[in-house]
């Protein structure tokens, strides 16, 4: 409990990527990306359990088999109604606030995320993210939000773009929903670079990145990150190409 409020993290994860499918179980540093990706939240102080929201789809069989025999909490929804598919990993868990991850940004810790629930409530509004305006290396967003919030949210829209992307609806209606942003620290301020797993591409930089803090895998930071990649130029390039989708491309 933080501030008397249940705070529940939720990972969107699925193998049926249209770009890279089975992603979330590529190893980084010999480990399943899924899997590293909790352990470095785990290190959150005021998380009180991360639920992960994969799909019915019997592909995703593969991801539950995985938290199952890793104790990670895992809740099975709509492949393509992913805002319901959130809604009912964070009412499973009894949350108040839910802070919405997703399965392709490994290197999101326990530390930034408590930087982002600090942030929420150190305002009254609906909804805080680090991704409102870009600061930080493309796949390091954090997104907090009420469960209410987006429990409103659901009985508001059925429009597909809403439903593919959990918290869309919030951030573009700044009219109804108040909105706070967050910005990174000047040695984590890098948009140019991509942190995220989309493609083989950014799988090669992250690899490199992994590789190079492996005895640390769990713990190191966005800024470590981002000195190493500026330092290393010839693997910061490797992803330059890659495209990141808007909202509407799905």
């Amino acid at each position: 409990m933080y501030k008397g409020q249940k705070i529940i993290a939720t990972i969107e994860a699925r193998m049926k990527s249209t770009r890279l499918p089975g992603k979330v179980l590529l190893p980084l540093a010999g480990i399943p990306t899924l899997l590293l990706l909790v352990r470095r939240m785990r290190h959150s102080r005021y998380l009180d359990d991360i639920v992960v929201a994969t799909t019915v789809d019997k592909a995703d069989d593969a991801i539950v088999k995985l938290c199952e025999a890793s104790r990670i909490t895992v809740f099975r929804g709509s492949e393509l109604d992913v805002l319901s598919r959130v809604l009912g990993a964070a009412r499973s868990a009894q949350a108040d606030i839910i802070v919405e991850i997703t399965g392709d940004c490994p290197l999101v810790s326990g530390e930034l995320i408590d930087r982002g629930i600090a942030e929420f409530f150190k305002k009254t509004v609906a909804y805080a993210s680090n991704d409102l305006e870009a600061s930080f290396p493309v796949g390091l967003s954090v997104q907090v939000f009420p469960l209410k919030v987006l429990a409103q949210v659901d009985s508001l829209t059925n429009d597909p773009i809403d439903r593919a992307h959990v918290s869309y609806y919030i951030y573009t209606h700044p009219e109804t929903f108040a909105l706070s942003k967050w910005m990174a620290h000047d040695d984590e301020r890098a948009p140019d670079l991509r942190l995220t797993l989309d493609e083989e591409a950014d799988y090669k930089v992250l690899s490199a990145v992994f590789d190079r803090f492996k005895a640390s895998a769990e713990s190191f930071t966005v800024a470590e990150a981002v000195a190493y990649l500026r330092e290393r130029k010839d693997i910061a390039i490797l992803n330059k190409q890659v495209r990141q989708k808007d909202a509407n491309e799905g």
